[in-house]
């Protein structure tokens, strides 16, 4: 599935992924700047995946979603490169998500420190009472 934004192209094609632009963008994030490249591979790999790319086919944003495909969705790893950022890409890019078919009826969820209002316009409510289970800081993806 695909979008056009302005004049950029919003898609779910996993073959359009570009690694090199993907680990550049999450290590300038505070959630991911450690994270291993393999496991950021292996992490997009068994996830929904979607990119926003220029007309000449740069990625300049991703996201993904773990899903069990049934009912719920984890958002994560929502990143617009630096240089693109303030042009309405981040919510050109949840507002694809969240409408997609295959999780527009589920429930999602994720975790942010500084996007409140951003994910709010989507229809993501604050909650205090989701926990987790701490895992070693490599794997972890609330650990920074």
């Amino acid at each position: 599935m695909k979008k056009t934004f302005q004049d950029f192209t919003i898609s779910d094609d996993k073959k359009l992924l570009q690694f090199d632009k993907i680990i550049a963008m999450l290590r300038n994030t505070y959630w991911a700047r450690h994270r291993p490249e393999e496991v950021i591979r292996r992490a997009s790999k068994n996830s929904l995946c979607f990119g926003i790319y220029t007309a000449h086919g740069e990625q300049v944003g991703f996201a993904r979603a773990v899903t069990d495909r049934a009912t719920v969705y984890w958002l994560c790893d929502v990143v617009i490169a630096e240089t693109r950022r303030k042009q309405g890409l981040g919510k050109a890019l949840v507002q694809f998500i969240t409408g997609h078919p295959k999780l527009q009826s589920m429930t999602g969820i994720l975790r942010t420190e500084d996007a409140h209002g951003l994910y709010a316009q989507y229809g993501f409510l604050r909650n205090t009472t989701f926990m987790r289970r701490a895992v070693a800081p490599a794997n972890d993806p609330f650990h920074h």
